[in-house]
């Protein structure tokens, strides 16, 4: 379980240098920050429609061989962000995805699993830079409990899929459009795993450990409250 967690967590290592290096280069900007600051102040509201890419990073362990294979998918996407500070606020976002599913190169040969949709409601604590110029950067981390529902096992007889916690690390920005509109633009990068049961009818049970992983990327537009 421990080098399973590291493993996992290794995986951002990527995603910490680029908050890191973004941090570096923004701070010093912050004791200068007066024109922008009051667009993100405490008890202030933000509301995003966006578009949502949810692209897994599939590392697998299974049964009878071979690997777990997930696509991506691209929707709708709402986030809700409320200012507690000046500078820190909470983040929910809603959005499901559905994604195709396949196991290839096992024992039985390459093997469509269907579809299955994906539901990750994610609550990221964010923390915003101040800056004198419109473009308003932040970084976050959060958790969230992914459900998977409404499966249709493909070639198998039947297949389930265990909801699970996962992490998530964030970075992005909001450009000012005017006094109560932005533009966003928002990467956040999961550490998310679920175990999988197989029905392969006379073949017999298979399962599947499987990390998913998944980079979401999110664009569009929002509303100040």
């Amino acid at each position: 379980m421990k080098k399973h967690i590291i493993k996992k967590l290794l995986t951002l290592i990527p995603i910490l240098a680029l908050v890191f290096f973004t941090s570096v280069i923004i701070l010093p900007t912050i004791s200068q920050a007066q024109e922008n600051t009051a667009f993100k102040s405490a008890g202030t509201w933000l509301v995003g429609l966006k578009v949502l890419n949810l692209d897994p990073d599939v590392d697998s362990v299974t049964s009878i061989g071979g690997e777990a294979t997930v696509d991506d998918d691209t929707v709708p996407e709402l986030d809700i962000r409320y200012f507690i500070t000046d500078n820190i606020a909470i983040e929910t976002i809603f959005g499901t995805t559905e994604h195709n599913v396949a196991a290839v190169g096992t024992a039985l040969g390459n093997v469509n699993l269907g579809t299955v949709k994906v539901l990750p409601p994610t609550f990221t604590l964010q923390y915003h830079f101040n800056s004198e110029s419109r473009f308003l950067p932040y970084v976050g981390a959060g958790i969230n409990y992914t459900f998977f529902y409404d499966d249709n096992p493909g070639d198998a007889v039947g297949i389930s899929y265990k909801d699970d916690f996962g992490f998530a690390l964030n970075i992005g920005f909001d450009y000012v459009i005017n006094e109560n509109n932005y533009f966003n633009i928002d990467i956040k990068k999961y550490t998310l795993s679920t175990d999988t049961s197989i029905d392969a009818g006379a073949a017999g049970i298979a399962t599947a450990s499987v990390d998913l992983d998944p980079l979401a990327i999110s664009i569009g537009y929002g509303w100040r409250f």
